[in-house]
């Protein structure tokens, strides 16, 4: 199966209009901006600057009529990847300190509130062991977003985090 992704100018799928089915360091060149989104196929992680660079926005199958809908920050898309490590088995583990110390947690489940689950809302370090995941700045799945894939993040910034506030995170699951 192709996996597909379709960028619009427009709000509710108008406008100009590009179809990517690869990683793409330099979506400039095909829309100067973005407003809408179809998921036709696949998981993909969008970046607001080119090269992989800035705000992270996770996104699966599905439509999203305005930038609003992906808890974009405006309709700045410049890059996209698609996200490899989708599985139907998920395994994390967070740490309160950096280098894997400190307490730990250990989640095969979405978890939508932390620091009611863990009494902590910073993660210094991750184990991601199944699976791919996104950590949420803020409970209930908002706030900045970070993939994390499977692998070691022996520091918060491993993930491109500015700080370690984490308030929720879930599975990346390629419906």
């Amino acid at each position: 199966m192709e996996l597909a992704i379709v960028f619009y100018e427009d709000r509710n799928f108008q406008g100009r209009y590009y179809e990517c089915n690869s990683d793409c360091p330099e979506l400039n060149t095909h829309f100067s901006h973005c407003n809408s989104i179809r998921v036709e196929s696949g998981a993909w992680v969008l970046f607001e600057r080119p090269n992989y660079l800035g705000y992270q926005y996770v996104l699966t199958r599905g439509e999203y009529p305005d930038y609003q809908r992906w808890m974009g920050y405006n309709d700045s898309i410049r890059s996209c990847r698609i996200i490899r490590n989708t599985s139907s088995v998920f395994r994390i583990r967070v740490y309160e300190r950096p280098d894997f110390s400190g307490q730990m947690l250990e989640c095969t489940e979405d978890v939508n509130n932390l620091p009611e689950r863990w009494q902590l809302r910073e993660v210094h370090s991750a184990q991601v062991q199944e699976g791919a995941w996104v950590f949420y700045e803020l409970p209930n799945y908002r706030g900045r977003q970070h993939l994390l894939e499977r692998g070691e993040y022996r520091r918060f910034n491993e993930w491109a985090a500015m700080n370690p506030n984490v308030g929720s995170f879930r599975r990346v699951q390629d419906f």
